[in-house]
């Protein structure tokens, strides 16, 4: 990954990186490899006659639409032909070259604002669905005990009841969330998918709105601060008892402030069989959900050069997002490049270098953002992008640095021969005896193209070490993928759909010291057949 010391670095650069897009008619003129440096060099001498074209492979006089003036130049560029009214140097660009450049610039501001806003979009998707599929209000919590109502969700663990609420504080004023004592893990998380705080412990914690007072509570509250006007809440509930699970979620309650002493019970409603979608919207939905969910929130400082990168592309702070026609179509073709960008972002990018888990192996650490989002010179774009593309939340504990507490992902998109995961082919894990998981070891399996829990006729998407699963005699478990079973072993099977692509999470629950000193190394998928 590059580094970065300020904002104006970061913009400057990505815009002179991303060399996609450009202007509808001039996209079939385009040539990836010309350098649009070298022309401008050497215009001032070769320019000696009206209208000539300058660049890799292009002498002569242009002719047709965007045809140089007498005495001017034309140059290949990467986004294709840029003509100007004298050398490069001492020219002006043409009305037909200024209309492309700045289609190109708003491209490229919309494809590179895309990656930067992916975990304030993920978050803000989910939230509509939250309000509107289920109905829920600031503060119900919406309980999502299994396969099926965790379809939606961005690689939930099919194993792991969660139960998780919006609220917007501020329309409700400070919110008290009382936490039980009871087997229980989570935190709360701004808009941009920082932790908050997290609430593991029991107790009553304050949450209010940004820019507004602390309110006077009693010492034991603990009180904090929002960056964001809506927060996540978000809890695992651990135990493997399903009473158990049930008495502690009935404990958790979500109530204003104000209303302390006399607010109803909080309201839980069970996702159920509902279909939802909690991934990012594809098309010009992206930048509707953005637009939503910029003029709703406080801007960061750190942002403001992006807030001034989609003004002219009809997304403003304190104004309704209605895009003309021109708008319309760089917004559209921007959310697929950016979805493009985000995916080779994502999977199996050796920019990343927090991702690696062991030299060589096809697994990598999933997290690649440390918690805050910021490394010590430059915050985390790539990381926090290709994390929350497929993820939601990021708080400490998902990054264990301590044996036997918190949790580690690892994540796998190709085979130990270097192809990617496919739904058509048959695979095995060998998984080693004495995993280092002190609670329970878990593997996933999503789907690509929405990140979310595979969505197979079984109904099946994860096998874990709390499950009744076949074992070898030194203890060792293998793990079969495919989209049919391997015969004798269906306990230890997880489909798969031909057709589609797929990755999987393993995750270690309280991993032990044997994960920290690499003392035990989980091997690479492999192909199998059966």
């Amino acid at each position: 990954m590059m580094r970065y010391s300020n904002w104006t670095v970061v913009i400057l650069a990505l815009l002179l990186t991303a060399g996609c897009g450009g202007g509808k008619e001039q996209r079939a003129e385009q040539q990836a490899a010309a350098d649009p440096q070298a022309p401008a060099t050497d215009t001032g001498q070769a320019a000696g006659s009206g209208g000539e074209s300058v660049g890799a492979g292009s002498q002569g006089a242009m002719t047709g639409e965007g045809e140089a003036p007498e005495g001017g130049v034309t140059i290949e560029t990467r986004i294709g032909k840029l003509s100007f009214t004298h050398d490069f140097a001492n020219g002006y660009p043409t009305d037909e070259t200024k209309e492309k450049l700045f289609d190109e610039m708003d491209f490229q501001r919309a494809t590179q604002a895309y990656i930067w806003a992916i975990p304030i979009v993920s978050f803000a998707q989910w939230q509509h669905e939250h309000e509107n599929v289920f109905k829920a209000k600031s503060g119900d919590i919406v309980h999502y005990p299994d396969y099926v109502s965790k379809l939606g969700l961005l690689t939930a663990n099919t194993t792991t009841p969660y139960a998780l609420s919006f609220i917007r504080l501020n329309e409700t004023g400070p919110i008290v969330v009382e936490m039980p004592e009871a087997k229980v893990r989570g935190a709360m998380h701004s808009m941009w998918q920082i932790a908050i705080a997290p609430m593991t412990e029991p107790g009553k914690y304050v949450f209010h709105a940004p820019g507004t007072d602390a309110p006077d509570v009693p010492a034991s509250y603990k009180v904090f601060e929002s960056p964001t006007n809506s927060v996540f809440f978000g809890i695992r509930l651990m135990s493997k008892d399903e009473e158990e699970r049930r008495d502690a979620l009935s404990k958790i309650e979500i109530y204003p402030l104000a209303n302390e002493g006399s607010a109803p019970d909080t309201k839980v409603i069970e996702a159920g069989d509902k279909r939802w979608a909690g991934w990012q919207p594809r098309g010009i939905t992206y930048f509707e959900r953005l637009a939503d969910i910029l003029n709703r929130e406080p801007v960061d400082e750190r942002d403001r050069f992006f807030h001034a990168m989609l003004k002219p592309l009809g997304i403003e702070k304190g104004k309704p997002f209605k895009p003309d026609a021109r708008q319309k179509e760089i917004l559209t073709e921007a959310a697929l490049v950016g979805e493009a960008m985000a995916k080779a972002n994502d999977f199996e990018n050796p920019r990343l270098e927090q991702s690696i888990y062991k030299k060589g192996s096809h697994w990598e650490i999933a997290t690649v953002s440390p918690p805050d989002q910021r490394w010590e010179h430059y915050d985390s774009l790539d990381g926090r992008a290709a994390w929350f593309y497929e993820a939601v939340t990021n708080d400490p504990a998902m990054q264990s640095k301590t044996p036997g507490k918190d949790q580690i992902y690892l994540a796998a998109y190709k085979d130990s021969d270097n192809d990617w995961l496919d739904g058509a082919n048959q695979y095995k894990l060998h998984i080693p005896p004495n995993a280092p998981a002190a609670e329970f070891w878990s593997t996933t399996v999503y789907d690509v193209s929405t990140r979310a829990p595979i969505d197979n006729k079984q109904r099946l998407a994860d096998k874990s070490s709390r499950m009744d699963l076949i074992k070898n005699d030194d203890g060792s478990i293998d793990i079969y993928f495919g989209p049919t079973p391997p015969p004798g072993k269906e306990k230890n099977w997880i489909p798969t759909v031909p057709g589609r692509a797929w990755f999987t999470y393993f995750r270690f629950y309280s991993p032990t010291e044997a994960y920290f000193d690499k003392s035990w190394l989980l091997p690479d998928i492999e192909k199998a057949s059966w």
